[in-house]
Protein backbone atom coordinates (compact mmCIF):
# COMPACT_ATOMS: atom_id res chain seq x y z
CA UNK A 1 0.00 0.00 0.00
CA UNK A 2 1.32 3.79 0.30
CA UNK A 3 4.40 4.49 2.34
CA UNK A 4 4.52 7.58 4.06
CA UNK A 5 0.92 8.87 2.42
CA UNK A 6 2.91 9.96 -1.01
CA UNK A 7 4.45 6.53 -2.22
CA UNK A 8 3.57 3.45 -3.46
CA UNK A 9 5.13 0.16 -2.90
CA UNK A 10 5.56 -1.80 -5.98
CA UNK A 11 7.35 -5.25 -6.18
CA UNK A 12 8.83 -5.78 -9.64
CA UNK A 13 6.68 -8.99 -9.84
CA UNK A 14 3.87 -6.31 -9.83
CA UNK A 15 5.41 -4.08 -12.60
CA UNK A 16 6.10 -6.98 -14.06
CA UNK A 17 2.38 -7.84 -14.33
CA UNK A 18 1.59 -4.11 -15.29
CA UNK A 19 3.49 -4.21 -18.26
CA UNK A 20 2.88 -7.49 -19.66
CA UNK A 21 -0.82 -6.23 -19.17
CA UNK A 22 0.10 -2.87 -20.86
CA UNK A 23 1.99 -4.85 -23.76
CA UNK A 24 -1.41 -7.36 -24.61
CA UNK A 25 -3.38 -4.24 -25.42
CA UNK A 26 -0.53 -2.31 -27.15
CA UNK A 27 0.02 -5.90 -29.27
CA UNK A 28 -3.71 -5.23 -30.55
CA UNK A 29 -2.91 -1.99 -32.52
CA UNK A 30 0.69 -2.88 -34.09
CA UNK A 31 -1.38 -4.20 -37.26
CA UNK A 32 -2.49 -0.57 -37.54
CA UNK A 33 0.72 0.73 -37.10
CA UNK A 34 1.93 -1.90 -39.24
CA UNK A 35 -0.51 -1.29 -42.43
CA UNK A 36 0.38 2.28 -42.47
CA UNK A 37 4.47 2.00 -42.18
CA UNK A 38 5.41 -1.93 -43.10
CA UNK A 39 8.98 -1.55 -43.10
CA UNK A 40 9.23 -0.33 -39.62
CA UNK A 41 9.20 -2.26 -36.66
CA UNK A 42 9.82 -0.13 -33.75
CA UNK A 43 7.05 0.13 -32.28
CA UNK A 44 7.09 -4.00 -32.49
CA UNK A 45 10.35 -3.81 -30.88
CA UNK A 46 8.75 -1.71 -27.79
CA UNK A 47 6.16 -4.16 -27.45
CA UNK A 48 8.91 -7.39 -27.29
CA UNK A 49 11.12 -5.43 -25.36
CA UNK A 50 7.80 -5.14 -22.72
CA UNK A 51 7.37 -8.49 -22.74
CA UNK A 52 11.05 -9.37 -22.09
CA UNK A 53 10.93 -7.72 -18.91
CA UNK A 54 7.20 -8.98 -18.03
CA UNK A 55 8.78 -12.53 -18.65
CA UNK A 56 11.88 -11.57 -16.42
CA UNK A 57 14.34 -9.29 -18.01
CA UNK A 58 15.73 -6.73 -16.78
CA UNK A 59 14.45 -3.04 -16.77
CA UNK A 60 17.46 -0.95 -18.67
CA UNK A 61 17.94 0.22 -21.85
CA UNK A 62 16.85 -1.79 -23.95
CA UNK A 63 12.94 -0.43 -23.06
CA UNK A 64 14.31 2.92 -22.33
CA UNK A 65 15.54 2.89 -26.14
CA UNK A 66 12.95 0.86 -28.02
CA UNK A 67 10.25 3.39 -26.16
CA UNK A 68 12.00 6.79 -27.54
CA UNK A 69 12.29 4.86 -30.82
CA UNK A 70 8.69 4.32 -30.87
CA UNK A 71 7.44 7.79 -30.09
CA UNK A 72 9.86 8.40 -33.43
CA UNK A 73 7.96 6.03 -35.11
CA UNK A 74 4.58 7.90 -34.07
CA UNK A 75 5.86 11.16 -35.47
CA UNK A 76 6.43 9.81 -38.54
CA UNK A 77 3.17 7.82 -38.95
CA UNK A 78 1.24 8.95 -41.95
CA UNK A 79 -2.45 8.54 -39.87
CA UNK A 80 -3.34 9.61 -36.78
CA UNK A 81 -4.31 5.70 -36.01
CA UNK A 82 -0.70 4.40 -36.79
CA UNK A 83 0.51 7.31 -34.43
CA UNK A 84 -1.91 6.06 -31.54
CA UNK A 85 -0.99 2.92 -32.14
CA UNK A 86 2.73 3.82 -32.16
CA UNK A 87 1.87 5.67 -28.61
CA UNK A 88 0.36 2.55 -27.13
CA UNK A 89 3.97 0.78 -28.27
CA UNK A 90 5.52 3.32 -26.54
CA UNK A 91 3.29 3.78 -23.78
CA UNK A 92 3.89 -0.48 -23.16
CA UNK A 93 7.41 -0.10 -22.67
CA UNK A 94 6.77 2.60 -20.30
CA UNK A 95 4.64 0.60 -18.17
CA UNK A 96 7.61 -0.78 -16.61
CA UNK A 97 8.79 2.32 -15.36
CA UNK A 98 5.42 3.04 -13.29
CA UNK A 99 6.62 5.75 -10.39
CA UNK A 100 5.49 4.71 -6.51
CA UNK A 101 3.80 7.71 -6.44
CA UNK A 102 0.07 7.79 -5.28
CA UNK A 103 -0.61 10.90 -8.05
CA UNK A 104 -3.62 10.56 -10.33
CA UNK A 105 -1.36 11.27 -13.62
CA UNK A 106 0.72 7.62 -12.80
CA UNK A 107 -2.67 5.78 -14.07
CA UNK A 108 -1.22 6.96 -17.60
CA UNK A 109 1.37 4.39 -17.32
CA UNK A 110 -1.16 1.46 -16.45
CA UNK A 111 -3.97 1.86 -18.59
CA UNK A 112 -1.89 4.14 -21.77
CA UNK A 113 -1.11 1.40 -23.68
CA UNK A 114 -4.81 0.46 -23.68
CA UNK A 115 -6.54 3.25 -24.35
CA UNK A 116 -4.03 4.51 -27.05
CA UNK A 117 -5.16 0.78 -28.84
CA UNK A 118 -8.51 1.51 -28.47
CA UNK A 119 -8.15 5.39 -29.82
CA UNK A 120 -5.68 3.76 -32.69
CA UNK A 121 -8.92 1.33 -33.54
CA UNK A 122 -11.78 3.80 -33.50
CA UNK A 123 -9.56 6.24 -35.44
CA UNK A 124 -9.50 3.37 -37.95
CA UNK A 125 -12.82 2.43 -37.90
CA UNK A 126 -13.40 5.83 -38.75
CA UNK A 127 -14.10 7.60 -35.76
CA UNK A 128 -16.74 4.38 -34.92
CA UNK A 129 -16.69 5.01 -30.32
CA UNK A 130 -18.36 1.15 -30.77
CA UNK A 131 -14.65 0.02 -31.96
CA UNK A 132 -13.19 1.48 -28.96
CA UNK A 133 -15.75 0.47 -26.26
CA UNK A 134 -14.58 -3.10 -27.58
CA UNK A 135 -11.07 -2.72 -27.22
CA UNK A 136 -11.70 -1.42 -24.04
CA UNK A 137 -13.56 -4.44 -23.34
CA UNK A 138 -10.51 -6.63 -24.62
CA UNK A 139 -7.98 -4.59 -22.63
CA UNK A 140 -9.65 -4.99 -19.19
CA UNK A 141 -9.81 -9.33 -20.46
CA UNK A 142 -6.17 -8.82 -19.97
CA UNK A 143 -6.18 -7.26 -16.20
CA UNK A 144 -5.18 -9.33 -13.82
CA UNK A 145 -6.02 -9.44 -10.08
CA UNK A 146 -2.78 -7.96 -9.44
CA UNK A 147 -3.22 -5.58 -12.13
CA UNK A 148 -6.18 -4.59 -10.58
CA UNK A 149 -4.50 -4.35 -7.39
CA UNK A 150 -2.18 -1.95 -8.38
CA UNK A 151 -4.46 -0.13 -10.41
CA UNK A 152 -6.61 0.48 -7.46
CA UNK A 153 -3.93 1.76 -4.74
CA UNK A 154 -3.76 4.81 -7.16
CA UNK A 155 -6.08 7.89 -7.19
CA UNK A 156 -8.76 7.70 -10.07
CA UNK A 157 -7.54 8.61 -13.15
CA UNK A 158 -7.23 12.19 -13.82
CA UNK A 159 -9.39 14.66 -15.86
CA UNK A 160 -8.26 16.40 -19.50
CA UNK A 161 -6.09 14.30 -22.38
CA UNK A 162 -8.76 14.56 -25.19
CA UNK A 163 -10.19 11.23 -26.65
CA UNK A 164 -7.50 9.44 -24.75
CA UNK A 165 -7.78 10.74 -21.67
CA UNK A 166 -11.35 10.16 -21.61
CA UNK A 167 -10.73 5.71 -22.58
CA UNK A 168 -7.83 6.27 -19.94
CA UNK A 169 -10.92 7.04 -17.51
CA UNK A 170 -13.40 4.39 -19.08
CA UNK A 171 -11.03 1.53 -18.32
CA UNK A 172 -9.96 2.89 -15.06
CA UNK A 173 -13.53 2.98 -13.77
CA UNK A 174 -14.57 -0.42 -15.66
CA UNK A 175 -11.27 -2.18 -13.93
CA UNK A 176 -11.37 -0.66 -10.31
CA UNK A 177 -15.30 -1.78 -10.24
CA UNK A 178 -13.92 -5.35 -11.78
CA UNK A 179 -14.39 -8.47 -8.34
CA UNK A 180 -12.16 -11.17 -8.50
CA UNK A 181 -12.98 -14.48 -6.83
CA UNK A 182 -10.54 -16.51 -5.54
Amino acid sequence: MAANGSEIVLSKQELREVTAFAAACAEMALVIFEADQPDDSRPRDAVAAAWEFARGGERGKSLRDTASAALKAAKSADTEAARDAAWAAMSAAGAAYLHPLAKATQVKHILGAGAYAARAAELAAGEDRSVASEQLERAARHATPVVVDVLRRFPAAPGGGGRVGELIRRLDAGLRSLAFTE
